[in-house]
This record gives C-alpha cells, sequence and structure tokens, in this order.
C-alpha cells in the first residue's frame, strides 16, 4: 500500500501525519511525501535561498526519521498560492498525485487559517475525484490537523475540525517528536504549539478520545473499498 502525504510546507507532515508515517512505514508500507511548495518561479519576496535550503535538509532528515521512502519537493512559491491561478496549484497536485500513485491521500484540512493549507487542500479532494480513473485507486482520502493552523479560524465562521478516525501512535509518538525536533529553524518554545511539547499535548488529548496513551486524528473525506 502508498500512503502520500501533500504538505503546504516543511514540518506541516509531522505535526499533522508523523506519527502515522511513522507506524505505516515501520509496518512495511510505502510512505511518500510532498512538500508542495517552494520558492517559485522568481525571487520569493521574503524567503531567502538560505533559508529555505536549510529547512529542505531539515525536511529530508526528518523524513529518514519517519521512514519515508521518497520526498518530493515542490516549487510553487511558498505563503503566496492566495495569488497563484487555482489551474496551476490544480495542475501541480494532479501530477503529483499520479506520479506517485498512492491507495491512501493525507491532505491538510481546509479550513486551516493558512490560505496555502486550504490550497492544497482544495487542490487535492479535484484532482482524487472518484469518478476519474486518478480518484478510483485511491481508496481513503484524509484531512489532517496541524495544530499551528488548525484552529486559529473564528467560530462558526468556518467549519470546525471533527476527527472521525483516529490512529494509535503510542509506540511511535517519540519517533515523531525526534522527527519534529529536526527542524530546528522552525521549533517554538514549550509554550507554543510548534514545540515538543505541544505535539505531546495533542497527542495525548487524542489519544484520551479513544483510550489510547497517543493518537492522530483525522477528518475522513471519503471513502472507497
Amino acid at each position: 500500500m502508498t500512503i502520500l502525504v501533500l504538505a503546504p510546507h516543511p514540518d506541516d507532515e509531522v505535526l499533522g501525519v508523523g506519527g502515522t508515517m511513522s507506524k505505516m512505514a515501520a509496518a512495511g508500507e510505502d510512505v511518500q511525501l510532498a512538500i508542495v511548495t517552494g520558492l517559485g518561479e522568481e525571487p520569493h519576496p521574503f524567503v531567502s535561498i538560505d533559508a529555505w535550503e536549510r529547512v529542505q535538509a531539515e525536511c529530508k532528515i526528518a523524513s529518514k526519521i519517519l521512514g519515508v521512502s521518497n520526498v518530493y519537493f515542490g516549487d510553487l512559491p511558498t505563503v503566496c498560492l492566495d495569488h497563484q491561478p487555482v489551474w496551476k496549484i490544480n495542475k501541480k497536485i494532479y501530477e503529483i498525485i499520479e506520479a506517485a500513485a498512492p491507495d491512501q491521500l493525507y491532505l491538510p484540512f481546509p479550513y486551516d487559517l493558512h490560505k496555502d493549507h486550504g490550497a492544497v487542500a482544495y487542490a487535492g479532494v479535484v484532482a482524487a475525484r472518484p469518478y476519474l480513473s486518478l480518484g478510483k485507486s485511491i481508496k481513503r482520502v484524509c484531512f489532517y490537523e496541524t495544530l499551528t493552523e488548525t484552529h486559529l479560524s473564528a467560530p462558526y465562521l468556518d467549519p470546525a475540525f471533527q476527527p472521525n478516525m483516529f490512529v494509535d501512535i503510542s509506540e511511535h509518538l517519540d519517533r515523531k517528536i525526534e522527527a519534529m525536533e529536526s527542524y530546528r529553524s522552525q521549533l517554538q518554545s514549550a509554550t507554543q504549539p510548534r514545540s515538543s511539547h505541544g505535539l505531546r499535548t495533542l497527542a495525548h488529548f487524542r489519544g484520551m478520545h479513544v483510550g489510547v496513551n497517543a493518537a492522530e486524528s483525522f477528518v475522513i473525506a471519503r471513502e472507497f473499498l
């Protein structure tokens, strides 16, 4: 089985799916990762080449820790997807999914505060439409939770993240934390979400939903069995 995680930016994959990725890879599944954004085709307005190369290197280390078989880096301009033509984003995501040929697809939650997340989620759902040949091969499409973005929209204005699938990551939480700590340029203090403490707290909270030590939670967009 092939699992593809689409992440708008490096570290989103660890925040939302890191434990699940580690668990599936340990079980012998083919786990692939696509970081959709990069510097873009023109000079980026505020992200330097050095900063991007650093976080890209950190992503490769984190992916190795989690057991990812292949990491793809896209070139859509990071933090600027709301200024890109929708067709361009959709085309890039379609090409990524087509190349990976996944059985399961993991996408960011469409109503995250960060507009890059919503654009990637929309493009993923468009590519995975079940009546098309590409979509028929994808048995499960899930949205993952990114603590830095998922719960920041104003209540009642956007749909809330209400998980209906949980993955027990009790034996893989330490590996998830190790992968996150590889992102030295992205780590925050313990009182902020992008931190080891933040990840452990969320994992234990989600674990209590299903009576395990630690879990990751998802919204199933659709299953085709």
